[in-house]
């Protein structure tokens, strides 16, 4: 489980790294790469934790807004804060995604994996079902930066095989 969630980071980095300035910012998608990045890494700390109450967001996580892991969804009428929080750059993320891959091997030990409830009541399956869940969603992200390089740069981006600690 440690590899497999620093193998998907480590190829989510190597788009992220790949990606040019210009292209990171721009908005002629649904979303941004900036958006689809935090989104990920957003979601591969939250889901490294033990339980949602252990989550304890990054040092420059912008709370203060409608859609904090950077992916809008539709608008709540009766809310005054912003959708989306301002654009991340890509050293920020990167930043951020080092913190993550640091974290693996502790907050992998900190929880049960064989535990029956995942911790996030959202989410109806065990705790390894959970990270296996958590792993796809790192690779989805990470295969969705890689898809736009190729189709915009003509950059691929090579595998990275199991990360041991």
């Amino acid at each position: 489980m440690k590899s497999q969630n620093r193998a998907a980071l480590l190829m989510l980095r190597k788009s992220i790294e790949a990606c040019p300035e210009d292209l990171w910012l721009r908005h002629d998608q649904a979303n941004a790469l900036w958006q689809l990045a935090y989104h990920t890494v957003f979601f591969a700390d939250l889901y490294l934790q033990t339980d949602s109450d252990s989550f304890r967001p990054w040092k420059h996580h912008q709370a203060s807004v409608q859609y904090e892991d950077g992916i809008a969804g539709p608008p709540d009428p009766n809310s005054n804060l912003p959708l989306l929080p301002d654009p991340y750059t890509r050293l920020q993320v990167l930043e951020y995604l080092q913190f993550c891959v640091d974290g693996v091997d502790e907050w992998i030990d900190a929880f049960d994996p064989f535990r029956p409830e995942s911790g996030f009541h959202w989410y109806k399956v065990s705790k390894l079902e959970h990270q296996m869940i958590s792993i796809r969603h790192i690779q989805h992200g990470a295969s969705q930066l890689a898809a736009r390089l190729r189709s915009e740069l003509g950059i691929g981006i090579g595998w990275v095989s199991s990360q041991r600690s």
